[in-house]
């Protein structure tokens, strides 16, 4: 990501920030247990009373639809270059009493390659899942999935767009690495019990995706210094 789309994301965190009326140690911190530990906002609420700080659970939601979003494109400008050995499946999320997917992408090391929450299962969003994936990564040598039709055609109109030599794999076996990876996913989701509406969703599972790869280490170091805990490399997205 060029300097100054970097400087125009900055710019959107100070905005965001300057509407939330709270210190921003305390705001990261309520964010930061949310997506890296399964509690609810009432759970934060109660911890952060214990601690002498009042802050209602519906604010330390407003906080986090806003500020996640902002701190996943400023993790993207950091994160690590991935294999191009690609594992790809979804999962469902419940949103509204619905369920809706959430597209995700491994490679052969376990390093999450991209994620996407749609409202269908189709060819267009498989389609727009890999665009999005290889927008970030560039291209892979292979793909495998299961053997949903929408991912097969998608991959299929991607080799015909580019002409990329890239082989497809439909093998259960080959993607229980991501399966298994959708568990972290699920089991900061699970005590949420649903999502209000989509671009809640989104936002919140934009957060709890960019901690779930400073967990695996997948973020580059904004400085040569000290190396920096998984919390403090959350902290360092806003700071």
């Amino acid at each position: 990501m060029d300097d100054f789309r970097k400087s125009l994301i900055k710019n959107t965190l100070c905005k965001v920030l300057k509407r939330l009326h709270y210190p921003l140690e305390v705001m990261m911190l309520c964010v930061r247990w949310y997506v890296a530990y399964p509690l609810s906002f009432r759970h934060i609420e109660e911890i952060m009373q214990e601690r002498g700080v009042v802050v209602d659970h519906a604010t330390v939601h407003r906080w986090a639809v806003k500020m996640l979003p902002v701190l996943a494109k400023i993790f993207r400008s950091r994160k690590r270059s991935v294999g191009r050995s690609w594992r790809m499946d979804e999962t469902y999320i419940k949103v509204k009493g619905q369920w809706k997917y959430l597209y995700r992408a491994v490679d052969r090391e376990g390093q999450t390659i991209d994620f996407l929450l749609t409202a269908k299962r189709d060819l267009a969003a498989a389609r727009r899942f890999f665009e999005r994936a290889i927008g970030q990564h560039d291209l892979p040598d292979s793909i495998t999935i299961d053997k949903s039709g929408a991912n097969t055609a998608a991959i299929l109109s991607i080799i015909a767009d580019t002409g990329a030599d890239i082989q497809m794999r439909q093998s259960k076996y080959l993607n229980n690495m991501v399966e298994q990876d959708h568990r972290a996913i699920k089991r900061i989701t699970g005590p949420m019990m649903g999502f209000k509406n989509f671009h809640c969703a989104q936002a919140i599972i934009a957060g709890i995706e960019t901690m779930h790869m400073i967990h695996k280490g997948q973020m580059i170091p904004a400085s040569k210094g000290q190396p920096l805990s998984k919390t403090e490399q959350f902290y360092s997205l806003a700071f």
